[in-house]
């Protein structure tokens, strides 16, 4: 697998279209782009086309007394990495970005491998290969000798896998997140992230991807795009003709008169003055204003609640932003819902969805969050639905 930027890629001989596609990974809470730019093997989504020639890596020699001392440790900069995920920090930023502690994802956290012909399934396996086509575990990552004698093992903080019922659609369900062991064996969660006890084997399941996985890494979570689901999915171009319909319905501030507008989605971090702000307690839709506060747009964004003037319910006042990465979306309707607290704006069945998903967070914890910021929702509403006010003329 690889991106579709880089040579050699294997296009299809029935086909003049372009290479061929198995899908794509996406990076939750970036929202369309890192926040420093997507530079390189970096970046907030990665394409998987079909290589020229095959690359799969099969069992050989097992090493039993491997020290990290005599093991060549692998860095994000080795040939065999495809793609550089960094932790994600809840409000879009990474830990590159705000220089914080050690990642706790693994160098070489998983491989996928993807059948070169149809249906182009693709399968998931803990840990990877480094540039000398060996995998490491850590001194304290479980391992084990299986029946038929091959070694099979976790990773030290384990590669956690969701896969959605009903696939990636308005019809979708959360499953239950399973652990993926180096072999691709799926297994039940430890009772801790890195405990080194494994959970049982639940020989049911398999390490298919489904349009809609999720993958946690233990830092950064992704989402698993089916090229034939991202056919289904609406795109960049028709989120922005869902803006400007928006728009064009010219909603109004009840309290300022002032028309309302979202901002284009290439400016989707910066406050604007026609910006719409919300009370996500009830939902009301208002412009930036100071009515039961004197508090500037930048230092309101912190605060916790608001009294809505329309209704009197007390909650949190912050400015609505569209979410930019369409791959998030499991349906076209528009934007009708904003996600408690960060005020991200998509449509209701996108938002329900993902109010139901709880993602790993530290070491047991679960929690639903945002998929555009990755902030955690609110534990009474994880969406709300979010009430315009049309023009008085």
């Amino acid at each position: 697998m690889f991106s579709i930027v880089q040579e050699n890629i294997s296009t299809s001989p029935a086909s003049t279209k372009g290479p061929v596609k198995y899908g794509e990974l996406i990076v939750l809470g970036c929202n369309g782009s890192l926040p420093s730019g997507d530079k390189g093997r970096r970046k907030s989504r990665f394409s998987l086309c079909r290589r020229n020639k095959a690359n799969g890596v099969k069992p050989s020699t097992i090493h039993t007394s491997c020290t990290p001392q005599a093991a060549k440790i692998g860095r994000s900069t080795e040939s065999p990495i495809d793609f550089v995920v960094t932790d994600t920090v809840p409000g879009g930023q990474t830990h590159a970005d705000s220089q914080t502690v050690q990642s706790t994802i693994s160098r070489f956290a998983c491989r996928i491998i993807c059948q070169r012909n149809p249906p182009y399934s693709a399968r998931i396996y803990a840990a990877g290969f480094d540039s000398s086509k060996n995998i490491f575990l850590g001194e304290k990552a479980a391992k084990w000798r299986m029946h038929d004698g091959q070694m099979d093992g976790l990773t030290t903080n384990g590669v956690l896998v969701m896969h959605p019922h009903k696939g990636f659609s308005q019809d979708s369900k959360p499953g239950l997140w399973r652990e993926m062991s180096v072999c691709g064996n799926v297994f039940t969660l430890r009772e801790t992230r890195s405990a080194q006890q494994r959970g049982k084997m639940v020989d049911s399941e398999s390490n298919e991807l489904v349009d809609g996985s999720l993958i946690d890494l233990c830092g950064a979570t992704l989402l698993w795009r089916t090229a034939e689901g991202l056919a289904h999915t609406p795109t960049v171009k028709h989120l922005e003709a869902l803006r400007q319909e928006l728009n064009a319905g010219r909603p109004q501030c009840p309290v300022g008169f002032n028309t309302l507008a979202f901002p284009s989605l290439r400016r989707k971090d910066v406050l604007d003055e026609k910006q719409p702000w919300a009370y996500l307690r009830c939902g009301h839709v208002h412009g930036y204003h100071g009515w039961g506060g004197r508090r500037e747009p930048e230092v309101e964004a912190e605060c916790q609640e608001r009294e809505c003037p329309m209704c009197r319910a007390r909650g949190p006042y912050v400015p609505l932003w569209l979410g930019c990465e369409a791959a998030f979306y499991v349906d076209a309707e528009p934007p009708t819902h904003a996600f408690v607290p960060c005020g991200h704006v998509c449509s209701e069945k996108t938002a329900v969805y993902w109010s139901q998903i709880l993602l790993p967070h530290g070491t047991h914890a679960f929690h639903a969050a945002c998929p555009f910021c990755i902030l955690p929702l609110g534990e009474e509403s994880g969406c709300v639905r979010l009430i315009f006010q049309s023009p008085l003329d």
